[in-house]
């Protein structure tokens, strides 16, 4: 069994998640682990969450877990306007680490329910990202739904003229334009970005795999099971007809994958570390690849500012 490894160029962690991690760090070193504390997984990554954890950070679910006194940072994903006023009541210092891309669509839902208009969101009910841009609602939240696919769209209920759209942000670039097409259709007088708020580096991610695709005969992609990006980049490789397998690391590789395959492409989520890509390749490299090259263009670095407070 042999086979050339080629990987995207364009892969592994954006700049929003890289800002979220380096807040916890950053938290760690001036505050001390003991008082740090994280509502929610900061990014969708089991690796960091685990990294970080052994640093001292406490993740959990809810306020109620934070003992008073504590340093309290929002994950990349963001939170709703309730858990800001409920977390600086409780008198934690607060550090907001909502991705700057994120924190832009909740000041669109926020202000649209100042004005009293309807808002379609699209994307994947219940996930972080999602929960945090309804949250940010003000005003009653049955006038925020949730939509996905075009069928998602067809029953809807609204006054177009009175109403926003946005999307979240790691979504399927081809699939969300399905769903703004219709939406658009069904109420041509809605509000929204002309295309979606997907990110740039979903984007670019997503056209990675794109490209890897034309010459694989089956793609590797790193990432956890719970990050929505990740996910869509498997569902990217297989529309273009390619098998895709999403691993967390090097041990979740099967080599029967491989048998018969010429050429294996190797891409990584938003929020999987390079460390993880580079056990996958070193795994490869002992079981029958006889190259490893690069597609694409390079990354271009565009960091994000520090929240207040580090």
């Amino acid at each position: 069994m042999s086979f050339e490894v080629i990987l995207a160029n364009l892969r592994g962690m954006c700049q929003g998640v890289s800002r979220a991690i380096a807040t916890v760090e950053h938290a760690i070193r001036l505050y001390g682990p003991e008082r740090v504390w994280v509502l929610h997984e900061v990014v969708h990554n089991k690796h960091v969450v685990a990294d970080l954890a052994a640093r001292g950070a406490h993740f959990v679910e809810s306020l109620e877990e934070v003992p008073d006194g504590s340093v309290l940072i929002f994950s990349a994903h963001g939170v709703s306007i309730e858990t800001e006023e409920e977390a600086r009541r409780r008198g934690f210092t607060v550090i907001d680490a909502t991705c700057p891309v994120v924190a832009h669509i909740h000041r669109k839902l926020n202000q649209a329910g100042l004005e009293g208009l309807e808002a379609v969101v699209i994307g994947h009910n219940g996930h972080q990202e999602v929960l945090g841009t309804i949250g940010q609602y003000r005003g009653d939240k049955s006038h925020v739904h949730v939509v996905l696919t075009p069928e998602d769209v067809d029953r809807l209920q609204l006054d177009g003229a009175q109403a926003i759209f946005a999307t979240q942000t790691t979504l399927s670039v081809d699939e969300t334009a399905k769903t703004v097409a219709r939406l658009k259709e069904r109420f041509p007088e809605i509000r929204g970005p002309k295309r979606d708020d997907t990110c740039t580096a979903t984007q670019d991610r997503q056209n990675a795999i794109r490209e890897l695709a034309q010459c694989c005969d089956l793609i590797v992609i790193a990432g956890s099971a719970n990050s929505s990006n990740s996910n869509r980049l498997r569902e990217v490789a297989e529309s273009a007809g390619v098998r895709a397998y999403l691993v967390d690391d090097y041990s979740m590789l099967d080599d029967s994958w491989f048998e018969g395959v010429s050429a294996v492409g190797i891409s990584a989520g938003a929020s999987a570390p390079e460390y993880v890509v580079e056990g996958i390749v070193d795994y490869l490299k002992a079981h029958g690849a006889v190259s490893v090259s690069t597609i694409g263009r390079e990354h271009k670095t565009h960091a994000f500012p520090l929240p207040h407070g580090i």
